[in-house]
């Protein structure tokens, strides 16, 4: 019961605190760009804090059975936090890559329209960043 109430309040600042930042005063870049960093910090602090603590347990010589369960049980939930990890960030990056390429081609493709072929290659490059990011997480899934 301890460990459900430390999670979920641990999980619940990492989800408040940027919106203390944010919305305490003038909402500017700067201060939305601090927000924003606090939001990382204490999310990727959250998990840290919960792998190294609950995740990872001791085992004795007499336990080892129990402990290897355990231990394949923690491998299986990093397994599935490390494909979360690379579909999230591959599709981020992707949306990141495909926001500059495609506004930068849409405004050659409107000074001359003989170029479209070409741009249309540079927005599929940056949207096999998210195909990369998933292929990555079936490997990690399933080998």
């Amino acid at each position: 019961m301890f460990k459900v109430l430390l999670i979920s309040t641990l999980l619940i600042l990492a989800a408040a605190a940027p919106f203390v930042v944010f919305y305490r005063g003038e909402r500017t870049l700067k201060r939305f760009k601090i927000s924003l960093a606090v939001n990382v910090v204490t999310f990727f602090g959250a998990m840290i804090f919960l792998l190294v603590f609950f995740l990872v347990k001791r085992a004795d010589a007499a336990e080892l059975g129990a402990a290897s369960a355990v231990g394949a049980a923690a491998a299986s939930g990093v397994q599935y936090i490390a494909a979360a990890l690379a579909v999230g960030s591959g599709s981020i990056g992707c949306g990141i890559a495909v926001a500059s390429a495609a506004s930068a081609a849409i405004g050659a493709i409107s000074e001359n329209e003989n170029i479209f072929g070409k741009t249309l290659v540079y927005v599929g490059l940056a949207e096999g960043v998210a195909i990369y990011g998933l292929l990555i997480a079936l490997m990690i899934l399933f080998m």
